[in-house]
């Protein structure tokens, strides 16, 4: 029986994993049918598409306060759309302004609601936990320590481990990544990257431009590889690449309608500039940042997901973030809080309970500061195999077959059919 699934990611990286989990579902149970806000990847995975996920794409209050009219007219809609024709189960993956609010009203009238990618309530706001429990049917959590803490406040909860852990290779391929982006398997190589978002790329990008400057001071033959999630931040990026140019440096892009990247280099040779990058497997395309962290030596992370990455890809990185001065009392002001409760923002640290890789925050992030700790990643040898080994262990601790595990609670609870409490509370439903 045909059974309907909606469905938001608002990013890049919530579009690849909610693909990921979608295709998990279809692969259980062919007679899903899911429709709702995504991106290129939920499309290719066959996701009836109502809103594109650029409409939820904002970062921080600026970003947020240009965006309310298209937040609420999208908000709106398919708010109305799923209360008069109720999916048998939403699922919400991370954006959790947009989805508890939305969960919380499709919940009331009693449609199961699944969040994928908990709020850091373990590193600001934990009373956030109240509203979740309010909205939330089940939580999937990615991260081992994050179950005890729903368990805990008796929100039914499971453990599914991180997508991407399943889809890095546990053994990355250096030379073969160098060799498909035409690079000298012997080049010292830095994957710089400044974030996904245009106020990353306003404030992270020319602290990054300036440190390689520094560092190709001290070594000219430096190459720079830099991925480009979409076309607006491309051109953003040479805007800025214009005031604080650099050697060596290869921009990768992604095209729209290919799951391919290409190279492109102002120096690159047109054997390099026609490189192009085959897919991982057959239902997704790499996103074309892999293709950097692949090839690289050491890495230079704005803080976010694109340090789990580069954990998995077992990179020793130095992860620096920066924001507006306005911005971050206004964070300062919401949260109550001048810092998290825990002692890192980096995802890796923050795993592995420990000062496993250097953050350079705010006025830290200095380009004489960044330069230096990029400079001793690459010159320390036994730190990165020390650190590589820290990163295989993590790898192996959220390789758990996230899409089976996620499609399991999802499917589990389209078949019990919409739950008829309502209100604050879980709903019920016990942990599978």
């Amino acid at each position: 029986m045909t059974w309907r699934l909606g469905l938001v990611a608002g990013e890049p990286s919530g579009d690849l994993i909610a693909a990921r989990v979608l295709a998990g579902v279809q692969q259980a149970d062919p007679e899903v049918r899911a429709e709702g806000i995504g991106g290129p990847q939920l499309t290719q995975q066959g996701l009836t598409l109502l809103h594109p996920m650029q409409a939820l794409t904002v970062f921080g209050y600026l970003d947020a306060l240009k965006q309310v009219p298209t937040l609420v007219r999208t908000y709106l809609d398919v708010k109305r759309r799923w209360l008069k024709q109720p999916p048998n189960v939403f699922l919400g993956i991370d954006a959790p302004d947009f989805n508890l609010r939305l969960e919380h009203q499709l919940k009331q009238a009693g449609i199961p609601t699944v969040h994928l990618v908990s709020p850091s309530i373990w590193a600001w706001r934990y009373e956030r936990i109240h509203h979740i429990r309010e909205s939330v049917s089940h939580m999937l959590v990615m991260f081992p320590f994050e179950e005890a803490l729903y368990q805990k406040e008796n929100i039914p909860v499971t453990f599914v481990g991180h997508p991407l852990a399943d889809a890095i290779a546990q053994e990355p391929d250096r030379a073969t990544a160098r060799k498909r982006l035409g690079l000298d398997a012997e080049a010292r190589v830095l994957a710089m990257l400044p974030g996904s978002r245009a106020s990353e790329i306003k404030w992270i990008a020319p602290r990054f431009l300036q440190t390689v400057q520094r560092l190709q001071k001290r070594d000219p033959q430096l190459h720079v590889l830099v991925p480009m999630v979409n076309a607006a931040r491309l051109t953003e990026f040479k805007d800025i690449l214009q005031r604080y140019p650099v050697d060596n440096l290869h921009i990768l892009t992604a095209k729209p309608s290919q799951v391919s990247a290409n190279v492109v280099s102002p120096n690159a040779s047109a054997h390099q500039q026609n490189a192009s990058m085959a897919p991982v497997g057959t239902a997704f395309a790499r996103p074309v940042a892999w293709d950097a962290l692949e090839a690289c030596d050491v890495a230079l992370v704005a803080s976010g997901t694109a340090t789990l990455e580069t954990a998995l890809f077992k990179r020793p990185m130095v992860i620096s973030y920066a924001v507006s001065p306005w911005v971050r009392r206004i964070m300062a002001w919401k949260s109550g809080q001048q810092r998290p409760y825990v002692p890192w923002v980096g995802l890796p640290n923050v795993l592995l309970n420990d000062s496993v890789v250097p953050e350079l925050i705010q006025e830290d992030a200095t380009p004489e500061k960044l330069a230096e700790a990029v400079y001793e990643k690459f010159i320390d040898e036994r730190k990165a195999r020390e650190i590589e080994a820290r990163f295989h262990a993590l790898h192996h601790s959220l390789r758990c077959d996230t899409a089976s595990r996620a499609a399991q609670v999802l499917l589990d609870l389209a078949h019990r059919g919409r739950t008829s409490v309502k209100g604050s509370g879980s709903a019920g439903l016990a942990t599978p």
